[in-house]
């Protein structure tokens, strides 16, 4: 009787895992494994999951969450500029504020040459009005629609603007190099001019006010003939313009028609 106890003690484990091998095997062989494999898929479905990534409504909602975050930052970006532009329009007198407009139309083959604004005949613009932006001169309005103006940058190769260097009052034609640079001819042959010398429209502007910013003078070549040149850069953001400020074109008593040379000591008007 001990021995058979002990026999079944050693044995009880053996005997039961071969029990429950044939067991199983009758389990599968009788239903075709379908209750292993609803086991083994309801263990491996969650990894599954987890392997393949969010679902479709997932990234959907995803995709609209990024989408909603893109409107949200431009419009903060969109607001800021148009409240810096509302407070340089503020700065101005009552009786010559200009008119906020946004630029709406920009071509990729004319991107230094001209820009559209949203803004035209019916908000008061006419050709000839003065662009200007953070920074300084923009251009000129050459044509209006009731609801929109095409406008002439300075960076335009045609571009002619008469200009002034505030530190010395040397003063010279500035001309659009379509880029964010532009080339500065001095009526003087040897003008008492340095870099980072500032720039500004001059008095013999016919088209636009004296004083307005331009840029800096950027490098010189005073042996250049027939008169010396500088590089200048831009100070507004030519490239990149958003919102700018249209001003009335100023009154100018002085007819039109002059055209200066730049190598005549005593410079007649310019554009």
């Amino acid at each position: 009787m001990v021995l058979s106890r002990r026999w079944w003690d050693r044995k009880s484990l053996q005997i039961g895992l071969i029990v429950l091998a044939l067991g199983s095997a009758w389990v599968l062989r009788q239903t075709q494994g379908t209750a292993l494999l609803e086991m083994y898929q309801g263990i491996a479905r969650p990894l599954q999951m987890l392997q393949a990534g969010p679902t479709p409504e997932e990234r959907l909602r995803d995709a609209r969450s990024l989408e909603l975050q893109a409107r949200i930052t431009d419009l903060e970006s969109q607001n800021q500029k148009l409240q810096n532009l509302l407070g340089y329009v503020e700065k101005e007198p009552i009786s010559s504020r200009p008119i906020p407009a946004r630029v709406v139309g920009r071509s990729a083959d004319h991107w230094w040459q001209q820009i559209t604004l949203d803004r035209g005949a019916n908000s008061g613009i006419k050709e000839g009005f003065i662009v200007k932006a953070e920074g300084g001169l923009v251009g000129l309005v050459e044509t209006v629609t009731p609801n929109t103006s095409r406008v002439l940058l300075i960076s335009d190769l045609k571009s002619q603007v008469g200009v002034t260097v505030s530190r010395t009052s040397a003063k010279g034609v500035l001309r659009g190099d379509a880029s964010a640079e532009a080339v500065l001819e001095f009526y003087e042959k040897v003008p008492n001019v340095k870099v980072g010398d500032f720039v500004s429209t001059s008095t013999y502007s016919q088209k636009f006010p004296s004083g307005l910013a331009v840029g800096r003078i950027k490098s010189l070549d005073l042996k250049k003939l027939p008169a010396s040149v500088a590089k200048v850069e831009l100070f507004p953001p030519i490239r990149s313009l958003d919102w700018v400020a249209v001003y009335p074109k100023p009154e100018n008593p002085i007819p039109e028609g002059e055209n200066p040379q730049p190598t005549n000591p005593q410079p007649q008007k310019s554009n």
